[in-house]
C-alpha cells in the first residue's frame, strides 16, 4: 500500500509509470499545484510552457505525430480552458491521443459564484458537457480518492479505439488533498484489437489479384500507415500487387516520395496522375485511411462503383452501402503482412521490387510535385512565388528532417509541391485546419525526435499564433520557421475573386515587416528577410555557429497568386 500523498502527486506518478514525459501547458492558480508536483518529482516528466492554451495543445499534437508517443497538456480554468477547446477539437478529429489536465475552482465554492466557475450549478456553464463533446472522455475528480480510477480510465479512452483527447477536470482543493493510502498506479495498455476474420482476408485477396491482371490495383495510404509504423509493409504489397502509390494530403511521409512507385498525394489539393490512378484501377486499396474528404475530392464518388479494400480500424466515409467494399480492421501492421502473404501466393515469379507498373508512363513523367529547378535558379531581386519558394525550402531539406505544414495558400502549396525527405515525416492537421497549428506542432514534433524541423506558415497564421516562435527560443530549439507573406489572409481572399462579385474584399492587410519585427523582439531568434530565391537559399543553408537558435525566414508573395486548391482554380482562357 502507498503511503500519503497528494492528489497531484499521484497523478504525476501516474504520468511517470505511464512513460508520459512531456506536459505542454500554460499555467494559472488552478492548476499550479499540478506544476508544483512536477518540479517535486525531479523528473523524468518535464513541463514546458506555451504562450497560448492552443499551442499547448498542438505541441502535444505535433510531438504525438512525429514520434508516436502520447503527451499531456496541463492548463488552468476559465479562459484557460477554453483557449484550449480549438486545439482538442483538432486532437479529436484526427485521432491523436493525449491526456488533458484542465484546473477548476475550488470544489467547496461551486454554485457560489466563485471566480471562472464551470460546476454547472447555480447557472455556470458545465465543463463536463462541454469537454465531453470535444474530448472522448471527460471526467471531474470530486473525490481526491477517485483519482485513482478515473486518471487510468482517461488515459485508456485516449488510447482507445477512437483515440483523441481525454479531459480530466481537476478542482483546485481536490489537487491539494491527501489521498490516505493508494496502490502504486498501472500500466496502460492500448486496446489490442483481433485481425479481421480470415473470410474477408481471403475475399480481399482474391479481388485485388484479379485486379493486378487486369487493369491493376491503385493504392491509397493515409496517416495509419504512420501512427503503426507501416511503411515497410506498404511498400511490400505495392510491389507484390505491382501497384503504384498514392498518398493523402496529411500522409505524405507515408510512403518514399522519391520512390519509383509514388504517385502523389490525392484529394483537392493532390495531383492529376494520383486522381487518375484511382480512375483507372479494376480495385482500390485503402490503407490507414477513412477517406475524408479533402483526402478523396472529386475520386469519392467513383469510388463508390469500385471495388474497393479498406486496411483500417474504422470503415472508409462512403457510406453504408458501398457494395464492393471489404473492411479488414485489425492491427494495420498485421493485417498488410497476412493480405501481402496471400497475395504472394497468387503473384507472378518475377521480382517487381524496382519496376514500375507495366502499360503506365514513368513516375518521373507524371510526378506533378518535381521541382521546376534546383531551388536556387531564378532572376536576382525576381519576387518569390510560393512555389519558388517551396522549391527552394524542398532543396535544402536534409534526410530524416520533419516538415510541419500550416493551413491557407502555402499549406497547399507544401502539399502539392514539397517531396518530403528520404526518411523525414510530415506533419499538417486536417481534421479542423486550424490557423497557427504548426507552430506548437513543430516544437513538439522537435522535442519528440530532436531531427531538423521546418514550420511552413502563412502571415495569417504567424500574427494568430506565431508568438510560439519565443517559446522555441526560450527552449533553445533550432527550429527553421519559414514565413510566406502576402499581407492577406489569402485564400479567402481568392474565394471572394472566384465565387463572388470580386469587387471587394475583407482580407488584404497592411504590409508587416514580420522578419524586422521579430529580430526586434527575440534576441534569441535569427530572424531574415528574403527577396528572392538566392536570398531564400542562403539563409536557409547559412546557419550560425551556435545552432540552439530558432530561425526565422519571411518572404514576400503576391496575395492574388492562385494556389494549388482544386476548388479555387479558375477557369483557363485559351486564345485562337
Amino acid at each position: 500500500m502507498g503511503h500519503s500523498l497528494r492528489v497531484v502527486d499521484y497523478v504525476v506518478d501516474f504520468l511517470c509509470r505511464q512513460e508520459l514525459t512531456h506536459v505542454f501547458g500554460v499555467g494559472g492558480a488552478n492548476i499550479e499545484d499540478l506544476y508544483d508536483a512536477v518540479h517535486a518529482a525531479g523528473g523524468p516528466v518535464r513541463a514546458l510552457v506555451a504562450k497560448h492554451e492552443f499551442s499547448a495543445a498542438t505541441m502535444a499534437d505535433g510531438y504525438f505525430r512525429a514520434s508516436g508517443r502520447p503527451a499531456v497538456v496541463a492548463v488552468t480554468s476559465g479562459a484557460g480552458a477554453m483557449n484550449l477547446v480549438p486545439g482538442l477539437a483538432e486532437l479529436r478529429a484526427s485521432g491523436v491521443p493525449a491526456l488533458a489536465l484542465v484546473g477548476q475552482p475550488p470544489a467547496e465554492l461551486d454554485g457560489l459564484g466563485s471566480f471562472q466557475e464551470t460546476s454547472g450549478q447555480a447557472d455556470s456553464m458545465n465543463a463536463v458537457r462541454l469537454f465531453g463533446e470535444i474530448g472522448v472522455y471527460c471526467a471531474r475528480v470530486d473525490d481526491p480518492a477517485a483519482v485513482t480510477e478515473l486518471l487510468p480510465a482517461a488515459y485508456e479512452a485516449a488510447l482507445g479505439g477512437a483515440m483523441g483527447p481525454a479531459v480530466l477536470l481537476l478542482p483546485k482543493d481536490v489537487q491539494q488533498s491527501v489521498i490516505p493510502a493508494w496502490q502504486p498506479p498501472r500500466r496502460v495498455a492500448p486496446l489490442r484489437r483481433a485481425l479481421a476474420p480470415g473470410a474477408a482476408r481471403r475475399e480481399a485477396a482474391e479481388v485485388l489479384a484479379a485486379a493486378r491482371a487486369d487493369r491493376g490495383v491503385a493504392v491509397m495510404a493515409g496517416t495509419g500507415v504512420v501512427r503503426w509504423q507501416a511503411r515497410a509493409e506498404l511498400e511490400r504489397i505495392s510491389e507484390v500487387l505491382d501497384a503504384r502509390v498514392t498518398v493523402a494530403p496529411d500522409a505524405k511521409d507515408a510512403f518514399d516520395n522519391h520512390h519509383p512507385r509514388f504517385l502523389g498525394v490525392t484529394g483537392v489539393m493532390g495531383h492529376e496522375p494520383a486522381q487518375r490512378r484511382l480512375e483507372e484501377a479494376s480495385a482500390v486499396l485503402l490503407a490507414g485511411t477513412r477517406l475524408p474528404m479533402l483526402s478523396a475530392g472529386p475520386i469519392k464518388e467513383h469510388l463508390k462503383g469500385v471495388p474497393l479494400v479498406c486496411l483500417d480500424s474504422h470503415p472508409p466515409f462512403l457510406g453504408a452501402d458501398h457494395p464492393g467494399l471489404i473492411h479488414l480492421d485489425g492491427p494495420l501492421r498485421e493485417e498488410f503482412a497476412a493480405l501481402t502473404d496471400l497475395l504472394a501466393e497468387r503473384a507472378p515469379g518475377e521480382d517487381r521490387a524496382a519496376t514500375p507498373p507495366a502499360g503506365t508512363a514513368s513516375p518521373a513523367a507524371d510526378r506533378a510535385d518535381a521541382p521546376d529547378t534546383d531551388g536556387t535558379s531564378g532572376t536576382d531581386g525576381a519576387p518569390l512565388t510560393t512555389r519558388e519558394a517551396v522549391d527552394v525550402l524542398a532543396a535544402c531539406l536534409p534526410d530524416g528532417a520533419v516538415v510541419v505544414s500550416d493551413a491557407g495558400n502555402g499549406g497547399a502549396a507544401v502539399i502539392h509541391h514539397l517531396r518530403v525527405p528520404t526518411d523525414g515525416r510530415f506533419i499538417v492537421a486536417q481534421g479542423m485546419g486550424g490557423m497557427g497549428h504548426s507552430f506548437g506542432a513543430g516544437i513538439g514534433a522537435h522535442l519528440a525526435t530532436g531531427a531538423p524541423t521546418y514550420v511552413v506558415a502563412g502571415d495569417g497564421a504567424f500574427l494568430m499564433h506565431g508568438m510560439e516562435i519565443h517559446t522555441a527560443a526560450e527552449l533553445g530549439l533550432p527550429i527553421t520557421f519559414l514565413i510566406i507573406n502576402n499581407n492577406a489572409h489569402a485564400m479567402c481572399h481568392t474565394r471572394e475573386q472566384v465565387f463572388f462579385s470580386g469587387d471587394y474584399t475583407y482580407n488584404l492587410f497592411g504590409p508587416a515587416h514580420i522578419a524586422a519585427g521579430v529580430g526586434a523582439m527575440f534576441p534569441g531568434v535569427d530572424a531574415v528577410h528574403a527577396r528572392d530565391a538566392h536570398e531564400l537559399h542562403r539563409a536557409l543553408t547559412d546557419r550560425p555557429a551556435d545552432p540552439a537558435r530558432p530561425l526565422l525566414v519571411s518572404i514576400d508573395v503576391d496575395p492574388h497568386e492562385e494556389p494549388p486548391f482544386g476548388p479555387l482554380r479558375r477557369p483557363r482562357t485559351v486564345s485562337a
